[in-house]
């Protein structure tokens, strides 16, 4: 029997009409997604890539604060305060009617300082007229719009003609406090912040400012910096400058700044101190990648470096110390003015250091000024002036007399009036007879350093004969003394220090022996003074002895960064029994029954050693003496070299009138033991 076929149900057709249509859909979609896409890449693929090719990346750098400074006790030195700034931030491409419009909203509740209004140009204020007359279009004539529109006057033409006729008549018009807020605009880089007034902002404009910001595009207000220093006027010139937003990196050292990523107005340090550990204080600023479109919108900010906070450094220099250092200075200036045949006076410098390791106790050169009778520092001046310093060398003298073997150990040496055919008589302060090392430091006889330093030129004193030297033999001299930093740079590292200047008069050669030839710095004194004191290393002169990390809830001093080493330049070539026979004739300076500086020194506690000094110079034409002193103390265990000067301490002719180095001296270790104990 045959079977039936079953006819589909109507379940079953609507289920795949229901299929079909679902694939019809998804196929429709589909082809409306591709369709889409070509209209996309073919039609406007073009459009979409110039946009691309046209977006431009732009790098933003922020900055950020700069590291402190303390003292060797850890005291803020030098620190950031806010204050309140109005800055500008610029478009990619602003246009000069836009900033005018700017620059006029903030003159309504802005003052500009004066320093800013004076920077303001005759150019400054051209560009400006221009902008509110027509770009000067009243200013050519009708032959010149044609040569012009003909392409025969180009725009760099026609703008110097329209310079050259604007009087000063019309500049009289133009607002100058408007102009120095233009000039600040109209400079900005784009997108970075330009500081237009960070000054002296008042409460009024600060508020102003931040209460219209919708109608001021690009400016904000914000919270700058400006450094401060806790000590007053105390080692103020040697702490050094920071350079202002306007000034920004200095020109001379605009290649060097740039090449580290530095942008034009950035603040960095531009003397001494803040100078030369700038890239430690400096920090590492922010940079922002901003892309923009062509048409200069921002599309979209990416962070390459985050911002850090500069590296705080700590100083060898206490503070405490310091402040009384200079204050023995003035105090001693001053009583030694009152004095006669002291016309001239008005200068000293002291420079203490630390035997071992180098590092700078107090530094500091006092200037008085007598019309208006007040002191101004001029601590720079310890690296930066040379003198002729006199008796305080001669320590160097008998140690390059062993070493050349000319002199030895304890040999003696009449002291007596040299005469030299045609060159007069030459004797030290008085006549001694016979000497040896010892007696010569300690009654600082000229004749036995001026016979040593002429045999080391392969010379002889013959009475009354001619003075034959071999003047090449000076080098020699020079080389010894270098050895202790006579000199010789002495590595403090500031650029603008000197070496001193060398004597070039044959006949007197020989006056090298007793600091009267070459001129030295007192920087250099002190450091051939610790290199006597500590066996023979010549120490490299330190401000700073940590470096530690910025520590920002302000509760004490960050990490450690960098501990700095006590750096040895040299070591003298010279043995221990040398060096130790010149530190026994120091020390009789100050203690031997004839010591030349037993007065001061002989009933102190401290037991120090050293050397007086005085020497021939001129100022203004004018012969004068200079007074000297360089020692170190204890004798026995040395914790601290000092190296003082006193130019032009009184007029030639005269019987010394005063002895304010070896006062100052006593007084500035006295100072110096009052807080640090000793072992005598």
């Amino acid at each position: 029997m045959k079977q039936k076929s079953k006819k589909p149900s109507k379940a079953n057709n609507q289920y795949r009409i229901r299929i079909t249509g679902i694939f019809f859909a998804v196929f429709m979609l589909f082809s409306v997604l591709i369709i889409r896409l070509g209209l996309i890449q073919i039609v406007s693929g073009e459009e979409y890539s110039a946009q691309v090719k046209n977006k431009v990346v732009t790098p933003v750098s922020t900055s950020v604060p700069r590291g402190k400074i303390y003292d060797a006790n850890n005291r803020l030195v030098v620190y950031n305060i806010p204050a309140k700034a109005i800055v500008y931030t610029p478009p990619l491409h602003p246009q000069p009617e836009d900033m005018l419009s700017l620059a006029k909203k903030l003159a309504d509740f802005v003052a500009m300082n004066k320093k800013d209004i004076k920077k303001v140009t005759i150019r400054d204020l051209k560009d400006i007229w221009l902008l509110e007359n027509d770009n000067g279009s009243r200013l050519l004539t009708d032959k010149e719009e044609k040569l012009a529109k003909d392409d025969k006057l180009d725009d760099k033409e026609i703008y110097n003609l329209k310079l050259n006729r604007i009087t000063e008549k019309d500049l009289k018009s133009i607002n100058k406090n408007m102009a120095a807020i233009y000039r600040k605009i109209s400079t900005a880089t784009a997108f970075t912040k330009t500081v237009i007034k960070n000054e002296d902002v008042t409460n009024q404009e600060y508020a102003i400012a931040a209460e219209t910001l919708e109608n001021l595009p690009g400016i904000d207000v914000t919270t700058d910096w400006k450094r401060a220093q806790k000590f007053g006027s105390t080692f103020n010139n040697m702490l050094g400058k920071v350079t202002t937003t306007e000034e920004g990196l200095p020109e001379e050292k605009l290649d060097y700044y740039t090449s580290k990523g530095y942008k034009l107005n950035d603040r960095v340090g531009k003397s001494y101190i803040e100078e030369l550990y700038d890239s430690v204080l400096q920090g590492q600023n922010e940079v922002v990648n901003v892309s923009t479109d062509r048409n200069g919108d921002i599309v979209d900010t990416d962070v390459i470096t985050e911002g850090k906070n500069g590296n705080d450094i700590v100083l060898t220099i206490d503070m405490d110390f310091q402040e009384e250092v200079e204050k023995i200075m003035q105090e001693e200036l001053v009583a030694a003015i009152q004095k006669p045949h002291t016309n001239l006076l008005d200068t000293a410098f002291v420079v203490a250091m630390e035997p071992k390791t180098g590092r700078i106790l107090a530094m500091s050169g006092q200037v008085y000024n007598r019309k208006f009778k007040e002191f101004s520092d001029f601590t720079p001046g310890t690296f930066t002036y040379a003198f002729e310093q006199g008796s305080v060398v001669k320590g160097a003298t008998v140690l390059a007399g062993f070493q050349s073997g000319v002199r030895n150990i304890g040999e003696t040496e009449r002291d007596e009036v040299m005469r030299f055919k045609g060159s007069g008589t030459f004797s030290s302060y008085q006549t001694m007879g016979i000497v040896d090392d010892l007696e010569a430091i300690e009654r600082s006889s000229n004749i036995y350093m001026w016979k040593t330093a002429i045999e080391m030129m392969d010379g002889k004193y013959i009475p009354n004969g001619t003075l034959n030297i071999d003047p090449k033999r000076i080098e020699t001299i020079r080389y010894y003394f270098n050895q202790f930093g006579l000199g010789a740079p002495t590595g403090i590292g500031f650029d603008n220090e000197t070496a001193g200047i060398k004597g070039d008069n044959v006949s007197t050669y020989f006056q090298i022996g007793i600091g009267q030839l070459d001129t030295y710095t007192p920087m250099q004194i002190a450091q051939y003074m610790t290199t006597i004191a500590n066996g023979g290393y010549r120490m490299k002169p330190q401000l700073v002895k940590e470096i530690r990390e910025s520590n920002t809830d302000e509760k004490g001093l960050g990490k450690i960064v960098d501990e700095m080493e006590p750096v040895v330049l040299n070591k003298v070539d010279m043995n221990n029994e040398m060096i130790e026979r010149v530190q026994q004739g120091l020390r009789l300076v100050t203690h031997g029954s004839q010591g030349t500086a037993r007065s001061y020194f002989a009933n102190e506690p401290y037991d120090a050693a050293g050397k007086t000094g005085t020497s021939e110079s001129y100022k203004n034409g004018v012969k004068t003496w200079n007074l000297s002193f360089a020692g170190y103390a204890p004798y026995n265990d040395p914790q601290i070299a000092i190296a003082v000067i006193v130019p032009n301490a009184y007029l030639d002719g005269f019987t010394q009138p005063h002895s304010a180095a070896n006062i100052i001296s006593q007084r500035v270790f006295r100072a110096y033991f009052k807080n640090h104990p000793t072992t005598k």
